[in-house]
């Protein structure tokens, strides 16, 4: 357990944010990697993957709820000096996530199919969406369990362990994607369904070699039988922090889903460039997600103590950090956003259109970063629900605006990436206020964040 409450937050921030951006990067590492292979099998294959992929945020909606109320509860407890209440509230989150593993795999086998028919572009990429969801739905499944793990370690100012298990994970798919897709050293290639079943592995590696660690090293947080029989009234709390968070997530498939239906039109190569954007966009935006990820744990324990101020300097040093790391980042793509795309492909129509989408997109970074800084005091406060408010705002911003747009004469791909950077603006400037009043609200009249 590390103490947050005392010593510098900009330094408890970058000594939480840095392996915790390894780690976030290791873990994109698999898409990467994926897409690295997937996109030398041809623009219907990249579209479906990525298609597919998308299911991968509903799945987060639900990890996220993990995720979040259990470190919001076991920093509380942290902060309070109340190891029992810790490891209560861990025990049951595994518990939980158990029940989550098994509700994910029954509903992907089912229901999966029919979402990719109706975004695919044609019947080729149909059938990869499809091929790549079946074997990839068991690295789906096994998210939770290490959701929950990570989340209590989190909660008690520990990150380093879990990020070196995810550069262990992430060293098997990259072993096993060539051998699976490509086929090499095997001559016989899986294509989709390798990318999905390297994932599904080294997943599985990785829940146990967390669950080894837990057994064997960790002490404060620890599997406890006596502590595992269900209590509603813990799964309530864990749900009741955690709900909004996991719902932002799924307005985020929602958002994509909408994207990949309205831009169908346009073809594969359309449906390739932008799910290759998005997951690079995803990718850009890590060093920013890692400050704002660290931010709950150190607020989280500073507000469990009734250090109110040091809870308002940790958004404020949130916000510089992260704002200045997506200026960095906007430049970069406003020059070369080719250096982001083409490692991954030669196929100049995906390159075009990717390219393009992460120019445009860059316009705003630093506004996601802020937006990213407010969900994560939300989330340290333990009241997640201005921040799915201040998502939803996007439903009416965003979705109907973008389908309203797809049936006009004269429709292009452009309109719909410079109608999202208006309604993310919008959103980052909600949030900041929302924030505002539950400061006043949590922390008294003292200077709000501004």
């Amino acid at each position: 357990m590390r103490n947050l409450t005392t010593g510098s937050i900009s330094t408890h921030l970058l000594l939480m944010a840095l392996p915790m951006a390894v780690g976030m990067i290791v873990q994109t590492l698999y898409y990467l990697v994926d897409l690295y292979f997937v996109a030398r099998l041809g623009d219907a294959a990249l579209a479906g993957v990525s298609a597919a992929g998308n299911i991968y945020f509903l799945v987060m909606a639900f990890t996220q709820i993990l995720n979040v109320g259990t470190v919001a509860l076991v920093a509380h407890a942290v902060g309070r000096d109340d190891r029992v209440s810790a490891n209560q509230i861990f025990n049951q989150s595994v518990g939980l996530a158990l029940l989550l593993t098994v509700v994910t795999l029954v509903g992907s086998y089912t229901l999966a199919g029919g979402y990719i028919e109706t975004l695919g572009a044609d019947a080729a990429t149909i059938k990869a969406g499809k091929t790549y969801l079946n074997w990839f739905t068991p690295c789906l499944a096994l998210m939770f369990v290490p959701t929950a793990m990570a989340a209590a370690l989190r909660g008690t100012g520990i990150v380093k362990p879990v990020m070196i298990i995810q550069l262990l994970t992430v060293l098997i798919n990259i072993v096993l994607a060539p051998v699976l897709i490509a086929g090499w050293g095997t001559g016989q290639p899986m294509g989709v369904a390798g990318a999905g079943l390297a994932s599904s592995l080294a997943t599985g590696a990785g829940v146990v070699a967390l669950m080894v660690y837990f057994v064997k090293l960790e002490k404060y947080v620890v599997f406890d039988r006596s502590l595992a029989k269900p209590s509603l009234a813990i799964w309530k709390r864990v749900l009741a922090i955690g709900f909004p968070a996991g719902a932002e997530f799924l307005l985020l498939f929602l958002f994509m889903a909408v994207i990949f239906w309205v831009i169908r039109d346009f073809g594969a190569a359309a449906q390739a460039g932008y799910g290759m954007g998005s997951r690079l966009m995803q990718a850009i935006f890590l060093p920013a997600m890692a400050i704002a990820f660290s931010a709950p744990a150190v607020a989280g324990q500073n507000f469990g103590a009734g250090l109110h101020g040091r809870v308002r300097e940790t958004f404020r040093v949130s916000v510089i950090m992260s704002s200045a790391i997506m200026l960095v980042l906007t430049l970069i793509c406003q020059w070369r956003p080719e250096w982001f795309v083409a490692p991954f492909t030669q196929q100049t129509d995906v390159i075009a259109v990717s390219a393009e989408f992460l120019r445009i997109m860059s316009l705003n970074f630093v506004a996601t970063g802020v937006i990213f800084s407010c969900s994560g005091l939300f989330q340290a406060l333990g009241n997640t629900w201005p921040s799915l408010i201040s998502s939803a705002t996007r439903i009416i911003t965003f979705v109907l605006p973008a389908v309203w747009l797809s049936q006009q004469a004269g429709f292009q791909l452009k309109h719909v990436w410079y109608l999202s950077v208006a309604t993310v603006t919008l959103q980052a400037v909600f949030s900041v206020w929302l924030l505002r009043g539950e400061f006043r609200r949590r922390l008294g009249v003292e200077t709000a964040p501004g």
